[in-house]
């Protein structure tokens, strides 16, 4: 039997603070930040899960013991996991591959049921994410398909509680407001409620380079979309209930733009938000600094950083991606993941402990680390030279790395060709990076074919 009734932490969604940002140059303007991350399942869709779930239970959709389906970018599945699992109901979630881990983690953490499916393909095709999740609300008995792209529901919520938040907490006084596109509820809420209250007010639209949102936006012309690492905004369609009537300005941001304002507003206001909230506060910045006189905007912080930690505020990840500018040699260095001069190198002492060496590994996900003395590589030791050492015998975890580490090693210099990278790496797990100069660091067939990846046009 469902508890229809919830927890007591439901009523905490919704009356986010709205914060001013102080350490931006935000030209003529005042921007505000409306602080979405702090919902209680983080993010500003905990708003649309509570409000399509109980339009649902109101008109007899969603009955005790039935099951709620979504295709979702993570945030929204939280929502209605959220909301959902507290009364009782089974949640079957569709999710593209692109999500961060901890989304997916904090969803079947909250006891919803995660599909997995592919990012690269579009609308239509039967692996898309909402197509997966229509065909499963189908074959599924008793499921109610929360389709948050075509619920109503989900634009007004915003319309009922987000837009008379914002126009409370701003005394009345507003004439901006920044958002991005993904179902586009937030966009179609707030634009109807401002056009009651607040008219010349002006929506402002921050959207993903590679979404087709915002070039529709500003020409009615559909274009073909791109890709983008960006999370939860961006689109390859127009949403149904998509009301672009108020956009004055819409901006196109790039994934390095909107990653690395993510990470200046950690440093800057110690705000920790996602990657959208990246994007939104660039678009938010460029269009406060465009104005001659002075303007209130608001903008959001649409769901916690916690759960990009992997991403957004990974500075390997983000290396990999080719999201975060280091010195570039022109050489086979470039290639190397964890570089010995930035500081990123996981490795050992010779006099460290077989154990040492296999918590190090496991902790980075590695199977072979260096063995150094200061800068200079005495060898390497993989998970079979520690295998090795102690299969006999446990105790053998606290011997040194020296007893075990292979000594006899072949390196290659940072000017060797990628055909001489390629050949070491067929003969062994990887290539070692060194010179007269010392040890720069390891190549994995992993960071050849990442090297290969950036390189597609």
């Amino acid at each position: 039997m469902s508890n229809h009734s919830g927890p007591a932490v439901l009523a905490l969604i919704g009356n986010t603070p709205l914060v001013q940002v102080s350490r931006f140059d935000t030209g003529p303007c005042t921007l505000f930040l409306k602080l979405e991350s702090q919902n209680p399942g983080g993010s500003i869709k905990d708003r649309i899960g509570l409000a399509m779930i109980d339009a649902a239970e109101r008109d007899g959709r969603l009955k005790p013991g039935g099951t709620i389906v979504e295709a979702t970018a993570g945030n929204t599945g939280l929502g209605l996991a959220l909301v959902g699992r507290a009364k009782g109901y089974r949640v079957v979630l569709v999710v593209p591959d692109k999500m961060s881990s901890e989304k997916v983690l904090h969803l079947k953490a909250m006891g919803a049921e995660v599909h997995i499916t592919r990012s690269d393909v579009g609308k239509g095709h039967p692996a898309y994410y909402q197509d997966v999740a229509a065909r499963l609300a189908q074959e599924i008995p008793e499921a109610f398909f929360a389709d948050q792209f075509n619920n109503p529901a989900n634009p007004l919520a915003h319309e009922c509680s987000t837009a008379p938040e914002i126009w409370a907490q701003t005394q009345h006084d507003v004439d901006a407001i920044v958002v991005g596109v993904g179902s586009a509820g937030t966009l179609t809420g707030l634009s109807r409620f401002f056009r009651r209250v607040q008219p010349a007010l002006a929506m402002v639209l921050a959207d993903p380079l590679g979404s087709v949102v915002a070039e529709y936006s500003r020409s009615g012309t559909l274009g073909t979309a791109g890709s983008w690492a960006v999370e939860g905004i961006g689109e390859d369609f127009i949403p149904s209930f998509a009301d672009l009537s108020s956009v004055r300005q819409a901006y196109s941001i790039s994934d390095e733009e909107s990653f690395d304002h993510a990470r200046q507003l950690l440093r800057a206001e110690g705000i920790l938000g996602g990657s959208s909230t990246g994007t939104l506060l660039a678009a938010a910045l460029r269009y406060c600094r465009e104005q001659t006189t002075p303007k209130r905007v608001v903008s959001f912080v649409c769901d916690t950083g916690t759960r990009y930690l992997s991403k957004v505020y990974n500075d390997q990840w983000m290396t990999d991606q080719g999201l975060l500018a280091r010195k570039r040699y022109g050489d086979l260095r470039d290639l190397i993941a964890r570089r010995f001069e930035d500081g990123r190198v996981i490795s050992v002492g010779p006099d460290d402990t077989l154990l040492t060496a296999f918590q190090r590994m496991r902790l980075a996900d590695v199977s072979q680390l260096p063995v150094l003395k200061g800068k200079q590589l005495v060898g390497v030791i993989d998970e079979s030279d520690i295998l090795l050492g102690v299969h006999q015998d446990a105790t053998h975890f606290s011997l040194s790395v020296a007893s075990a580490m292979t000594r006899q090693v072949e390196t290659l210099a940072p000017g060797a060709s990628l055909a001489q990278l390629q050949a070491e790496l067929d003969s062994g797990l990887v290539a070692i990076i060194a010179d007269a100069a010392g040890f720069h660091g390891l190549i994995t067939r992993f960071d050849l074919l990442n090297h290969l990846r950036r390189s597609l046009p």
